[in-house]
């Protein structure tokens, strides 16, 4: 017998987000009432399907950079008939092979380190992604509720609801986890078997050791990692969380309040004894899966005492929240580059510039203690200042006679958002 009207409605709605090129109505009745022999064949075809493929396009035309192909995604779209085509011919005959991915490193915001990031060719991100929207589904039916990092529905600031409401009810005590390099060490065959454990389509699964096996080209050197699935890539984030999966569901079943987005990890504790015992068991999880909790960074906090602990940008202390000083730092080397005192353009202009970015930052910040935002109301405003106390001639900052010249209020009538004003207005009854 098949679903009841109602019972189809619910999967509809549950399953909303899913690639509807990929999962039709039959696909999702049996991601809820599982496949015959609990594993899934016959995925390749959908991986490879036109529709599927122009859909994984369409997510992945807007991300920047090129590949070692140089190819960038204005090419793609100017042949995007042909290159899907082909793509679709490739994937069907066994002959397609992702080219090299690109090794750049980037700065971490408000540090002297570098993040590794793999940046593959415009072709393999399609791949990937058409790959993401088959197994995507599969996965995210069991994947654990404190999981928050690249889920559909789920984002940054469920993570840190759930956070500040473990706060709330007495969980002060935290293990503050740090995995050292994940995604450049998570163990392939440890992966694939977690994978296997879902998919059966032998295509599907030599296609993703293609991508684990994938070539790095670092400059004019190009090498084959052991381990790993490279930051940048499509497809990584969901194989991040497949393999930590294991560990979601063994913290949980101790009884841990475990919060994770990626490799983002903390538990909350009632009391210091239960810390220390859930920090151990989870380094023996962690270890267990080939991976390294980070020596010095890894630590024990009472999060009612000064010193807190930094997540997803925030920092927690003495039950307050606000911005952690490298959140602050990236929003101040924005504005910078926003407010040279050089900025020829109009001052309206430089203004409607920088609210796209003082509102955005508010939006995620705006829960901060409100002590948060005068100082960074108060140092936009300096910047601007400056640019038109250079415009008069006069170098330097902008200060005192500079204040009477250009009060808060000529800022207010030329449309600078001020945060102050806006946290003001959130609590308004």
């Amino acid at each position: 017998m098949g679903e009841s009207p109602r019972q189809a409605g619910e999967t509809q709605s549950r399953w909303a987000w899913v690639e509807r090129a990929v999962w039709t109505e039959r696909m999702l009745a049996a991601l809820e009432t599982g496949v015959k022999g609990g594993r899934w064949f016959s995925l390749m075809d959908k991986v490879y399907a036109l529709q599927n493929l122009a859909a994984a396009w369409e997510k992945v035309r807007t991300r920047k950079g090129s590949g070692v192909d140089g190819q960038t995604a204005r090419d793609f779209e100017a042949r995007k008939e042909m290159e899907l085509t082909r793509l679709s011919e490739e994937l069907r005959n066994g002959t397609y092979e992702p080219r090299p991915v690109k090794r750049v490193h980037i700065p971490k915001p408000g540090s002297q380190e570098t993040r590794p990031l793999g940046i593959p060719a415009i072709r393999d991100r399609v791949v990937q992604a058409a790959l993401r929207n088959v197994l995507t589904p599969i996965f995210e039916r069991k994947f654990a509720p404190h999981s928050y990092g690249f889920r559909p529905g789920r984002g940054s600031k469920d993570a840190l609801r759930r956070v500040q409401g473990l706060l709330d009810q007495g969980y002060t005590w935290v293990v503050d986890a740090d995995l050292q390099k994940y995604f450049d060490t998570i163990p392939h065959e440890g992966l694939m078997k977690e994978i296997e454990v879902e998919v059966a389509d032998g295509r599907v699964l030599d296609l993703l050791r293609l991508y684990l096996k994938q070539g790095v080209m670092e400059g004019l050197e190009t090498w084959v990692p052991d381990e790993g699935t490279p930051q940048g890539a499509v497809i990584s984030p969901l194989l991040a969380n497949i393999y930590l999966h294991p560990v979601d569901v063994e913290m949980a079943s101790s009884g841990q309040e475990m919060v994770r987005y990626a490799d983002d990890v903390i538990v909350l504790c009632r009391t210091e004894a239960e810390a220390v015992a859930a920090l151990s068991r989870l380094r023996e999880r962690v270890e267990s899966r080939g991976l390294t909790l980070h020596p010095t960074k890894t630590r024990v906090v009472d999060a009612l005492q000064p010193g807190g602990f930094d997540y997803l940008g925030y920092h927690f202390e003495r039950g307050m929240r606000w911005p952690r000083e490298k959140s602050l730092k990236k929003l101040r080397d924005s504005i910078r580059e926003k407010t040279s005192r050089t900025n020829g353009n109009s001052l309206s202009t430089i203004i409607a510039d920088v609210n796209r970015t003082l509102r955005g930052w508010f939006e995620y910040f705006k829960h901060s203690h409100p002590t948060t935002f005068p100082n960074v109301d108060k140092w936009v405003r300096m910047r601007l200042r400056s640019i038109l106390r250079r415009r008069m001639g006069k170098p330097g900052r902008g200060r005192g006679s500079d204040h009477q010249r250009w009060p808060n209020a000529f800022f207010r009538s030329e449309g600078l958002f001020t945060m102050t004003e806006a946290r003001a207005a959130l609590c308004r009854p």
